[in-house]
């Protein structure tokens, strides 16, 4: 669906949006997350108290997880409960986002103290580029000696602790995530996130069966990503965490380990990206899909598929006839076409059956497909003919949403090895290995 208002850039080009302010400025929700911790609700709701933003463009939401005894709220702010059934973030969250009225939202936790101009940065780019997703900057500082309406500002640098260096180096690599790819959701934290109402609901919210500390909040900013987010750091869009980042909270190192195992083990489940996923078993959710229209000869399907999965072993491969043949019984990488499967992050539409070989570099342009330079890529046999067209889902969504606004960027690959196969090729030979390409095209 078309956003209702906004534009777009090519890409991840939010810098091209560098000079440009929302007029007039978006009404914004601000979402903070709240389990037990008066003192620094208290803090944090000063703080936004303080923000140099429009009182009457601001709603304040507080979402409770599930509190023994619910927090007091200043008059203007709303709160919403949930019962208590484990470490709930997604799902408060979400619950809060059920009582938005902003364009924008930012999300918070309590314990996160924004300073002044937090909201007024995080929000400029989402209201310019509605598929922005922006992360502030989380710095952390020893608060609890300090009064809860003192400026954080002040009190923040004045106590402050080191910054998680992994972040801070992610950051400045990519340049404030304007080099950002399918593993930059790892950059975008729970605590200091924003993106518009229209985007959130675009998503889906957050997953709500993560019941256990962390892990929400990237497998959200991957599906935001997979269909068309736009990631932008805001360095001068501060938040200060009271004490210490989560690891230098957690003083059994074997439950941290446990933790960690827990986050990463899900998130294996449901980002198929390399770096996230496991390397050897196949995940629920194919990273490419190849797909095959239309009624071809059997023995030049079957080639097909063979090569294409001998080349990319944990692809799969979608058939608009045959897949239900005896021969690939046994293969969870052969399927029927089906639009209700989970997209792939790209997928490849071949024009007829074809020989492919992931080499002439060919797997790292899929790989890098719709995070560097090329949003979709044509893949062409050394005589010039086309044989397929990858398409990252990015590209997709992005086109679906905009139209010839998205500025699609297209690549050309010619690949010394591929070519379309003939009509009836011989498969004894090319299962036998003992016959050259002549058998086959």
């Amino acid at each position: 669906m078309r956003p209702p208002f906004g534009t777009t850039v090519p890409g991840n080009r939010w810098d091209l949006m560098s000079d440009a302010a929302p007029d007039p400025l978006p009404t914004v929700t601000v979402v903070v997350t709240y389990f037990e911790q008066p003192g620094e609700l208290a803090r944090t709701l000063s703080a936004l108290a303080r923000q140099d933003y429009p009182a009457d463009r601001m709603q304040v939401v507080v979402a409770d997880d599930g509190s023994a005894v619910a927090p007091d709220v200043p008059a203007g702010v709303e709160l919403v409960r949930q019962e208590d059934r484990g470490f709930r973030a997604a799902a408060v969250r979400n619950l809060g986002v059920t009582r938005a009225t902003g364009d924008v939202l930012c999300f918070l936790d309590a314990d996160t103290s924004p300073e002044p101009g937090y909201v007024r940065r995080m929000t400029r780019l989402p209201a310019l580029l509605p598929e922005t997703v922006t992360v502030g900057r989380r710095r952390h500082a020893e608060l609890a000696e300090q009064p809860v309406d003192a400026p954080i500002e002040t009190v923040g640098p004045a106590n402050g602790l080191p910054e998680p260096a992994w972040l801070a180096e992610a950051y400045e690599r990519s340049r404030d995530l304007l080099d950002a790819d399918d593993r930059s959701y790892r950059y975008v934290i729970g605590a200091a996130f924003a993106c518009t109402r229209w985007f959130f609901d675009e998503i889906g919210g957050l997953d709500e069966s993560f019941d256990e500390y962390g892990g929400e909040d990237w497998e959200w900013a991957h599906r935001a990503w997979q269909i068309g987010a736009i990631f932008a750091h805001v360095p001068d869009a501060v938040a200060w965490h009271d004490g210490p980042e989560w690891a230098g909270r957690m003083a059994d190192h074997e439950e941290r380990v446990r933790r960690g195992n827990v986050q990463t083990l899900l998130l294996a489940e449901k980002i198929p990206v390399d770096g996230s996923r496991g390397t050897g078993v196949l995940s629920p959710v194919a990273d490419i899909a190849f797909r095959l229209r239309g009624r071809f000869d059997d023995a030049a399907v079957f080639v097909c598929v063979d090569a294409l999965l001998a080349a990319f072993p944990r692809a799969r491969v979608e058939l608009e006839h045959g897949a239900e043949a005896p021969v690939y019984a046994a293969d969870p990488r052969v399927v029927s076409i089906d639009p209700a499967s989970p997209a792939a992050r790209v997928e490849v539409d071949l024009v007829r059956p074809i020989v492919l070989s992931a080499d002439d570099g060919l797997a790292g342009r899929l790989r890098a497909l719709g995070t560097a330079d090329e949003d979709e890529l044509e893949i062409v046999s050394v005589e010039g003919d086309v044989l397929a067209r990858a398409v990252s889902r990015r590209s997709r969504e992005r086109r679906a949403r905009w139209g010839d606004e998205a500025a699609v960027r297209v690549g050309s690959i010619t690949i010394d090895e591929a070519f379309a196969l003939r009509a009836h090729p011989r498969v004894e030979p090319y299962v036998g290995g003992w016959g050259g390409p002549d058998h086959l095209r």
